[in-house]
């Protein structure tokens, strides 16, 4: 590779780069670039952490011999049991643990692989291998995402020219800075979603961060507790709590999210969610359907845990149907972005009337008014309810046991 296929490579990098180029497309890209000025680059990966309540990290890879490969695959913490174990015997592991910036094992003129995974190279036919760690700034690491690791293969029978390893070590530090870049992004995006809820993380990212600014809309609203949970969390063992709200929230956000609505707030365990369309109709009947979907996983839970020792219980919800402003609420330095107004307190009233009647479900008039007819059929009255903090007194509805 010349200077000017390096330089023509540089600038493509920094165009993706600003661009947002995904990952994988990234390394794919610019391993075919590289590959056709001149360096046999034969195989490559790279891998960053990443800030993910699931997922440790991502790593991307290219093969050049056509064979089918995953080129993205997220992986999970490396710090126990096989997982550690593998990572502890990377060479990546190695230069984080020496200080080294890079490595490389020339494994086709008889140097030791040193390490599994070089040594599949080198069974795969590889003559030469080259390591890079770059790491991140001290002030810039976000969660685990510290370093960018690549890994770079050939199988040319001279392995890396001195020309190929000087045009690496230029322009995979520029590589590692735009898969950086798109990673952020991807980071920006799963916390946004992960903490605000999905419909309220788009509106954050797309630029609705003003204090004040919050748009008036029309939507079903959801508000669910568990059954019984002060006394579970006084009586069950400490270390019990926290997978009790884990399972049972589960079971509540998916059912919601899979019906179309969003869930916006997590208050110890109860949950805020909103059901939004056009067709108010559309609206309560999405939310009836994540109710339907509710106590079935309820249902599945109660007897994993059951059979497990585990305590159970079950979730009262409370569905209504109003105006409320949705967006920023706060001050200047700390905003929360939801639902307000007064159909959000009329909902969680109707909630917590599910005690006082004995039933898992109550709808308002409002609610079941707007519902198709065919299941506005199949709810009846609770009877008529003065609701705390409500000015008006109003007719309740929970769904016929018998139809139910």
């Amino acid at each position: 590779m010349n200077h000017a296929d390096a330089d023509h490579i540089a600038d493509w990098i920094i165009r993706c780069g600003l661009e947002g180029m995904p990952e994988p497309d990234l390394l794919r890209v610019f391993c075919e670039k590289c590959v056709a000025a001149g360096l046999p680059v034969s195989r490559a990966l790279a891998l960053i952490d990443t800030l993910h309540p699931v997922h440790e990290g991502s790593v991307f890879r290219w093969r050049g011999d056509g064979q089918d490969e995953a080129p993205t695959t997220d992986y999970g913490p490396t710090d126990q049991g096989a997982a550690a174990e593998s990572w502890q015997r990377s060479p990546f592991f190695h230069l984080l643990q020496t200080g080294a910036d890079e490595m490389r094992r020339r494994i086709g003129f008889g140097e030791d692989a040193g390490f599994p995974f070089i040594q599949e190279m080198k069974d795969q036919g590889h003559t030469d291998h080259l390591v890079f760690v770059h790491r991140l700034g001290t002030n810039n690491a976000i969660g685990e995402m510290d370093c960018v690791y690549s890994s770079w293969s050939t199988r040319h029978a001279e392995g890396f020219s001195e020309a190929g390893l000087v045009a690496l070590r230029r322009l995979v530090p520029a590589l590692a800075l735009a898969i950086k870049s798109a990673a952020l992004a991807r980071v920006a995006g799963t916390l946004v979603e992960v903490y605000l809820g999905r419909d309220a993380g788009r509106r954050v990212l797309d630029g609705r961060i003003r204090r004040g600014v919050a748009d008036r809309i029309e939507a079903a609203l959801w508000f669910s507790d568990l059954r019984g949970f002060t006394s579970i969390a006084d009586s069950a063992p400490p270390e019990e709590v926290i997978p009790l709200l884990n399972d049972y929230a589960e079971a509540v956000i998916t059912a919601i999210q899979e019906a179309g609505g969003d869930v916006l707030k997590l208050i110890g365990d109860g949950t805020l969610a909103i059901f939004k369309s056009d067709d108010p109709a559309e609206a309560s009947r999405q939310a009836l359907a994540a109710e339907a979907s509710l106590r079935q996983r309820v249902i599945a839970l109660n007897e994993r845990r059951a059979a497990e020792g585990r305590p159970t219980t079950s979730v009262y919800i409370g569905l209504h149907i109003g105006e409320v402003f949705y967006g920023n609420i706060g001050s200047t330095d700390r905003l929360d972005f939801t639902v307000v107004g007064p159909a959000v307190n009329e909902t969680s009233r109707i909630a917590s009337m599910c005690r006082s009647v004995d039933r898992p479900l109550l709808v308002s008039q409002a609610f079941a008014s707007a519902l198709p007819v065919e299941q506005r059929a199949k709810l009846v009255s609770v009877g008529r309810f003065a609701l705390r903090g409500v000015g008006r007194a109003q007719d309740l509805f929970t769904l016929d046991p018998e139809l139910a």
